[in-house]
């Protein structure tokens, strides 16, 4: 019997139930901070991210795009480039408001639902080629003053190259270089403002029937420029992000400048970072995007296809990536980074499916709060572990020196069954539900291949459970003095007692006046929840017996609960030091 309450004293059974809550309590609280964990695994996960690769609108934007200036290839174009700014396109306006791509209702809305609407009635659409972030252009096909007319707007690097012709007063003429240099001159302004160019074009077409090679030989007619501003939070959540040892980048289909202006104002681009296009991207070798990833902050003008080298290079590094993404191309990266994540609002069915996280707010802020609640979760089952084996480990070598050295037991079965189902259990369910430390960010990711008992949990551990160990080896020779049974007594309640203290000792690293012994209040009921146990079992005469103690006086009751209370005092005192020393060095 004593064989096997010695197995179950030694194996710490409370602790799957223990990782179960803590992870319970994390994903709930994370759903109230509008990130919703898919898999459980993502939670500890979250802890170890060492790079974000972020998409820019939406989630580090307002996701609310206005237009700010137009460019037409002449004032007679104008007319046109309004007309093509409400045809091609698939915004739902009305005086309430837009509903649609960010895009397109800034587009509708700069030119006023009355305006827009009566366009679309007056020239309704005929055929459609759809945008795909492949060939970055939308082309809708209409009927105007008896023409078969084809409206196309798309980013400028791609729609640029299919111009042929230009806007001349009444009529139209070849484009030239000229032509062309002006027009990047303009996207060259605007972007250097991190602004977003649209451009616009149209073109005669021959019948109903659109594919693909009917997006050449166009007339330009414009531009339109316009901004997402950054969230306010994006700014805080960045700079935590960089606290945190954690590199953030974002990744757009922006045009280069662009990206770079926003990412600079965001904090994310710093002197020395470097910006990526989609072209150079395909240009390199694996082995060269590998030597300059550490320094690349920004992605422009990538596809999704992009995602998934970005995400694989990073891995190659052995940095622990999560991704967000929000269209059904996205899934394949979502699913290749350690942390997909999608957007609530504005993401597929299929991205959220591959997703091990989704943002209900599509907002970058939210992930950092994410990655510092699976921090301090992971941190709570780690000092729950601490917590359970340096009690297991001091109750073992109690037993164990005593039978070398030829005693009486130190405890009896049903003492261990005790400590090991009420004295252990309380104070490590209290600790899974620690709130989270303000420290927290201010330490760099841990590796994923790191152990949970690591050398710092191990050193605790083997410190704790030998101070432990050596009070209650004291008790026990106190009470062998006077009988069997009082030695047992006294080293069961010593054990126990102190192990309740333990429970506020593995709190964390700093001293119970700098953590507040208030912060984690069920610290303080799981305490005295053990302590009335504790005290039940040694005054009342009834359970006296069950539990086979032996009545003590006064002054044993001080001795076992100074004793009890030395490692959890000695401990605090040299936190405060440590504390006190650091401060006046700062």
């Amino acid at each position: 019997m004593f064989a096997v309450a010695l197995a179950v004293a030694a194996i710490p059974e409370a602790l799957s139930s223990i990782i179960t809550i803590s992870l319970a309590i994390g994903t709930q609280k994370m759903a109230k901070q509008n990130a919703i964990i898919k898999d459980l695994k993502a939670v500890e996960g979250l802890g170890c991210v060492s790079v974000i690769c972020s998409d820019k609108t939406g989630t580090l934007t307002m996701n609310k795009m206005t237009v700010r200036e137009l460019f037409a290839a002449q004032s007679e174009a104008m007319p046109l480039l309004q007309k093509a700014m409400a045809l091609c396109n698939d915004a739902v306006c009305n005086e309430k408001g837009s509903i649609g791509d960010p895009t397109e209702t800034a587009l509708a809305e700069y030119l006023g639902a009355e305006k827009y609407n009566q366009l679309r009635a007056q020239f309704p659409r005929e055929n459609e080629l759809p945008f795909d972030s492949t060939r970055k252009l939308m082309s809708t096909l209409h009927i105007c003053q008896g023409e078969k007319l084809l409206f196309t707007k798309g980013a400028i690097d791609a729609l640029l190259p299919r111009i042929k012709y230009i806007v001349n007063g009444e009529s139209l003429r070849d484009f030239t270089e000229a032509d062309k240099e002006q027009i990047l001159n303009e996207n060259l302004r605007f972007s250097e403002q991190g602004m977003r160019v649209l451009a616009f074009a149209c073109k005669q077409a021959d019948n109903f029937q659109l594919s693909f090679d009917d997006e050449n030989d166009y007339i330009f007619i414009g531009l339109a420029a316009m901004t997402d501003p950054p969230r306010k939070e994006s700014y805080t959540a960045v700079a935590n992000c960089r606290r945190a040892g954690i590199k953030p980048v974002m990744i757009t289909g922006d045009h280069k400048l662009t990206a770079t202006a926003i990412a600079k104002e965001i904090g994310i681009f710093q002197e020395g970072d470097l910006c990526l296009s989609g072209a150079e991207l395909e240009a390199m070798s694996d082995e060269e995007l590998r030597a300059k990833l550490p320094r690349i902050s920004v992605f422009a003008r990538v596809s999704p296809e992009h995602k998934i080298r970005i995400v694989e290079n990073w891995q190659q590094l052995e940095a622990v990536t999560a991704m967000t993404g929000d269209g059904v191309n996205d899934a394949p990266a979502l699913k290749k980074a350690d942390i997909g994540i999608a957007m609530g609002i504005t993401g597929t069915a299929v991205s959220k499916d591959a997703a091990s996280v989704i943002l209900a707010d599509d907002n970058f802020a939210t992930i950092i709060k994410a990655v510092e609640s699976g921090r301090s979760i992971y941190n709570n089952i780690k000092n729950a572990v601490k917590f359970l084996l340096a009690g297991n480990s001091a109750a073992i070598l109690t037993v164990l020196v005593t039978a070398l050295m030829n005693l009486p037991l130190p405890f009896y079965a049903v003492h261990l069954l005790f400590i090991n189902l009420l004295t252990d259990s309380l104070p490590a369910i209290a600790l899974s539900s620690e709130p989270m430390h303000e420290n927290v960010l201010n330490r760099k990711p841990r590796p994923l291949s790191e152990n949970i008992l690591n050398k710092e949990a191990l050193i605790y551990i083997g410190i704790h459970s030998v101070m432990l160990f050596a009070v209650t080896l004291f008790a026990y020779f106190q009470g062998l003095a006077i009988s069997d049974g009082a030695a047992a007594t006294f080293a069961f309640a010593t054990l126990c007692l102190g192990r309740l203290f333990e429970g506020f000792d593995c709190r964390g690293n700093e001293s119970l006046f700098r953590l507040g012994l208030l912060t984690n209040k069920n610290s303080i009921y799981a305490f005295l929840t053990g302590a009335v146990l504790l005290a039940a079992a040694l005054f009342l005469p009834f359970m006296q017996g069950i539990m086979e103690v032996v009545a003590l006086d006064t002054s044993q009751l001080l001795m076992i609960a100074g004793l009890a209370a030395a490692p959890f005092l000695l401990t605090q005192l040299l936190r405060v030091f440590r504390e006190s020393v650091l401060h006046k060095a700062d």
